[in-house]
Order: C-alpha cells, then sequence, then structure tokens
C-alpha cells in the first residue's frame, strides 16, 4: 500500500509542470484522469487540484478505492506535491511537459510520463 501510495505521489508530481504563468495555473485546476502511466499509479487514477494549492487523489487497486490529501505548488516547471499518507509524510516534484486545457502530461523524477485528460 506504501508503494502504490508513494507511486501515486511520484506520478502526481510528474504531471504538474510547463511555466507557471498565471493562466497556467488555471488550466491545471480540475479533475484529471490518468489516461496512460508511465509509472504504478493505475490507469483510471483521478487527481484534482483546487485553485488554492489543495490536492485529492483517488486511486482504484486491488477492489478498493484509496483516497489521499495533499498540497500542492507550481514554480516555473516544477510541481511539487505534499502528501499524508498514514502517519507518513511524502513530498515529491516532477516536471510538467504538456499542460493545455485538456491535457497534462508530467515526468518524474525517474524519466517516467504520465498522461492525464481532464475530465469534464
Amino acid at each position: 500500500m506504501k508503494t502504490l501510495s508513494a507511486a501515486a505521489l511520484a506520478v502526481l508530481v510528474a504531471a504538474a509542470a510547463g511555466t507557471a504563468a498565471p493562466e497556467d495555473a488555471k488550466k491545471l485546476v480540475g479533475v484529471w484522469e490518468l489516461t496512460k502511466s508511465g509509472g504504478d499509479l493505475p490507469v483510471g487514477a483521478t487527481v484534482e487540484f483546487t485553485k488554492d494549492g489543495k490536492l485529492n487523489v483517488a486511486v482504484k487497486a486491488d477492489g478498493q478505492e484509496m483516497k489521499f490529501d495533499g498540497t500542492y505548488t507550481l514554480k516555473d516547471d516544477k510541481l511539487t506535491v505534499k502528501l499524508k499518507v498514514g502517519d507518513t509524510s511524502i513530498e515529491e516534484t516532477a516536471t510538467v511537459k504538456k499542460l493545455t486545457d485538456d491535457a497534462l502530461e508530467i515526468e518524474d523524477k525517474d524519466k517516467k510520463i504520465d498522461v492525464f485528460k481532464k475530465k469534464k
């Protein structure tokens, strides 16, 4: 479970880079669904970025849905995510490779890319 949680965090971090212009921050806000996984996070997982810097992650694995809450910051092309998993706090930074109104690609520290589509 900790491995999946850490993987989820790494994927989320990898998913939100690009320039941190105000319009990019606005594009990031919303619910994103993982459509192509480069890491351990399963396709179908969702990540919600709120306008006040909060993060909500939902992952289905082994017939169970797990939810994680945290915070994020977007500075330049770096997305930093902090999640609380049980008694452990995890912090990861990833690079946003693509951010449009409906597409998000994030690269983690291992150069694995996750592709997200914005849910309407």
